[in-house]
């Protein structure tokens, strides 16, 4: 085990070697990330952060996350996708979240896909839990920027007219909902957060 792979926090414990510092890295990294995500806003949350985050740091979007929920009505995609250009407006004056037009109007137009999706499939979390990988082995080193799995995803949202939208954002986005696990073999957390996503596929595929 490359001991640069993980890092030990204030506390003492050993965690992914971005987890420790700083502390909001710290709570996303014990709290959230990789464990199982079934519900509808905090998916469509997530896809939509990924693709404000292009060019960014995560720390960037994360430390301004719950301006954006407040932005985006709780990024459910109901609401969002009824949208025009009005509040287009009002959100590219709005300094508490990352005033990129042609994202903002990725949005409207995902919440508009994630509607269909709904129809299609019941819920993004049947849809999006159909891709959750369980057959990989611990991590001894770092994680791909992307996958095979996150290619075809990718290319599957495309086709479904989704934006802002590639294999390396929704391999982002399926390590922080679960779907995958990419904690590192000696985190302390990597066994909570299997269990976790194993009882979120459980609750929504029915296996």
């Amino acid at each position: 085990m490359d001991p640069g792979l993980v890092t030990v926090g204030p506390d003492g414990a050993r965690r992914c070697w971005w987890g420790s510092e700083p502390a909001e890295y710290r709570r996303y990294h014990d709290q959230e990330w990789g464990f199982g995500v079934t519900g509808e806003e905090r998916l469509f949350e997530k896809i939509c952060l990924e693709g404000f985050q292009a060019g960014l740091s995560w720390l960037t979007v994360l430390r301004k996350r719950q301006n954006f929920r407040e932005a985006f009505s709780g990024f459910d995609p109901a609401l969002v996708v009824e949208y025009g250009e009005r509040d287009i407006e009002r959100l590219m004056v709005n300094a508490g979240i990352i005033r990129h037009r042609g994202k903002i109007r990725s949005v409207i137009n995902n919440a508009a896909r994630a509607q269909e999706m709904r129809a299609s499939h019941g819920s993004l979390s049947v849809f999006f839990w159909e891709w959750a990988e369980f057959e990989s082995a611990p991590l001894r080193a770092p994680p791909p920027a992307l996958t095979r799995a996150s290619t075809a995803l990718a290319k599957e949202l495309r086709r479904r007219g989704w934006t802002f939208i590639g294999p390396t954002t929704c391999y982002a986005f399926m390590q922080a909902m679960g779907l995958v696990n990419d904690h590192m073999d000696s985190c302390w957390v990597r066994e909570e957060a299997e269990a976790s996503r194993r009882r979120a596929a459980a609750k929504v595929l029915n296996r």
